[in-house]
C-alpha cells in the first residue's frame, strides 16, 4: 500500500514531523494565484492506487477550503485509491446554531463540503459548542486527536511549580483534564463578555495560586483579549510572570504581539498552525489516527 502524504505549503514543517511515523511518500502542494486571484492548485500525478493524506491546517479557510478541494478532487483524478483530510485545526465550528435571525449556520455547512470531497478527517481539539462529538457532524470516518497528554507532558517538565488557570468556562474541559495528567492544581475564571472585544473575567481563588507560577491555558487564543484580562487581573495577585499555552495559536491581527508586550513570561503552543510559538509537537498522534484511517479505507466515492 502507497502512502502519498501531501502538505499545502504553510504546513510544510508539520509535514516532516507527521511523515517519518505515517511512513508516506511526501509530494507537496503547489498553490500559487493567478493575477485575478484565482488560485492554481498542482499535485504530483503519479498518484494510481496511493491512500493520500492531503495537510492543512485551516487557519485561513475561506482562503483553503477552495484550493483544498481541488487538491482533493485533483487527487482523485490522478488515481488515489483514498483521500483524507489532516486538518490539525479545524475551521468553522462557532456558528453551530442561528443565534440571530437570517444566519447560516456554518458549521454543518462546512462540515457537508469537507464530507464530499474526503474519505476521512483528523483534527485536533475541535471547538465543540453545543455539538457534542465531531462524529455527530460528519458522515466520514472521523479521529479526533487530544493535544491534552503532549500538552500536560509539556508543562510539567517545564514547570514543575504550575498552577493552570482557564480563562473562561469553555475552558475548563482541557484545563481539568491537563491539570489531572500533569499533577497541578487548576483554577478557572468566570467571564462576562459584552461584545467580540469587550471581556471581563474574574479574579481566581488567591489561595489556589500563591506561590505558583500560573500558566494560563485555552484551545483557540485568537482576539487574545480574554487572556489580556486575565493577565490584568493576575498582576494584582503579585504572582511570578504567568505562561500562556494555546493549543490553536490563531492570534488574529496582532493579538500576538499585545500579548508579548503584556509581561507574560513565554508564550507557547502547539504545532497544529504553524507559528514561532510552537513548541508542543503533535506530529506523532496525527500520524497514529491518519495511519489507522488510512488503513480502513476502502474505494471512495468520487466527489460530486
Amino acid at each position: 500500500m502507497t502512502r502519498v502524504l501531501m502538505p499545502f505549503p504553510a504546513d510544510a514543517v508539520l509535514a516532516g514531523n507527521i511523515n517519518q511515523p505515517l511512513q508516506a511518500r511526501i509530494a507537496p502542494v503547489a498553490w500559487r494565484h493567478f493575477p485575478d486571484g484565482e488560485s492554481l492548485v498542482t499535485l504530483d500525478d503519479a498518484l494510481a492506487g496511493a491512500d493520500v493524506a492531503l495537510l492543512a491546517s485551516l487557519r485561513n479557510a475561506d482562503a483553503t477550503a477552495l484550493p483544498l478541494r481541488f487538491a482533493a478532487r485533483a487527487a482523485r483524478e490522478f488515481g488515489a485509491r483514498s483521500v483524507g483530510l489532516i486538518a490539525p485545526y479545524l475551521g468553522y465550528m462557532r456558528q453551530d446554531t442561528r443565534f440571530h435571525r437570517g444566519e447560516a449556520v456554518s458549521t454543518p455547512l462546512f462540515a457537508q463540503f469537507l464530507e464530499e470531497a474526503f474519505d476521512w478527517l483528523v483534527t485536533v481539539d475541535p471547538h465543540l459548542h453545543r455539538v457534542e462529538r465531531l462524529q455527530s457532524l460528519y458522515r466520514i470516518p472521523t479521529v479526533h486527536v487530544s493535544a491534552t497528554p503532549a500538552v500536560a507532558r509539556w508543562i510539567a517538565e517545564t514547570v514543575p511549580d504550575a498552577v493552570l488557570i482557564g480563562p473562561d468556562s469553555e475552558s475548563e474541559q482541557w484545563v481539568a483534564d491537563i491539570a489531572a495528567l500533569s499533577g497541578m492544581p487548576y483554577q478557572v475564571l468566570a467571564k462576562e463578555r459584552h461584545g467580540d472585544y469587550d471581556v471581563r473575567v474574574s479574579l481566581p481563588d488567591p489561595a489556589a495560586v500563591a506561590g505558583r507560577t500560573p500558566v494560563l491555558i485555552d484551545d483557540i487564543v485568537s482576539s487574545g483579549h480574554t487572556i489580556l484580562e486575565t493577565l490584568a487581573h493576575l498582576r494584582r495577585l503579585s504572582l511570578p510572570s504567568p505562561l500562556l499555552v494555546a493549543i490553536h495559536p490563531v492570534f488574529a491581527g496582532d493579538a500576538y504581539a499585545r500579548l508579548q508586550e503584556a509581561g507574560l513570561a513565554r508564550i507557547v503552543s502547539t504545532d497544529t498552525i504553524s507559528h514561532p510559538s510552537n513548541a508542543i509537537a503533535l506530529g506523532a498522534d496525527l500520524a497514529a489516527a491518519a495511519s489507522t484511517l488510512m488503513t480502513a479505507s476502502t474505494d471512495s466515492p468520487e466527489d460530486p
